[in-house]
């Protein structure tokens, strides 16, 4: 059940506008240390899908950023395994898009459209991230996966904000 919900929440939030005042919708289940595991591990492979994708059509300044906020998931990656590991919880694969199909095609990979296609691109699933995130910590039923979420959201906070500032630039 969990799963579903937690597929239904991915596709509702790359698929319609996210909510940014943070409230809770009703009914929506708090989410387990597995959901938020399996969450964020499903947005580290979208950054790194960012990443492959840059390498094949993107700029510097998009290819840059994308090696960053791979780096970045790893690092997060790192952290979850060994959280998973001390609960001994297996986390639920999912299937995301992937991050090359939003994004537009090679030959405008120079120009502004390209950029904002990948700005753009990221903000829905940095929203369903912080908005995991926070749910969790509503309820949260794992100590040291409440302290990675309270450290990772000012940081997914920031960043697509910082996302949505430059895709408004371009």
């Amino acid at each position: 059940m969990r799963v579903l919900v937690a597929i239904v929440l991915v596709c509702v939030s790359t698929a319609a506008p996210a909510d940014s005042t943070g409230e809770r919708q009703l009914g929506e289940p708090t989410p387990s240390a597995i959901d938020v595991i399996s969450g964020l591990y499903a947005f580290s492979r979208f950054q790194q899908g960012l990443l492959e994708s840059t390498d094949l059509k993107g700029n510097t300044e998009v290819k840059n950023l994308a090696a960053l906020r791979a780096e970045e998931a790893a690092k997060r990656d790192k952290a979850l395994k060994q959280i998973q590991e001390t609960i001994g919880a297996e986390p639920r694969v999912s299937k995301t898009a992937s991050a090359s199909a939003s994004l537009v095609e090679p030959e405008t990979s120079d120009g502004p459209t390209y950029v904002r296609s990948f700005y753009a691109s990221q903000i829905p699933e940095y929203e369903a991230a912080i908005n995991l995130l926070e749910r969790y910590l509503k309820a949260p039923d794992n100590p040291a996966l409440a302290a990675l979420a309270r450290e990772q959201l000012p940081t997914l906070r920031a960043q697509v904000k910082a996302a949505e500032r430059t895709m408004a630039d371009k």
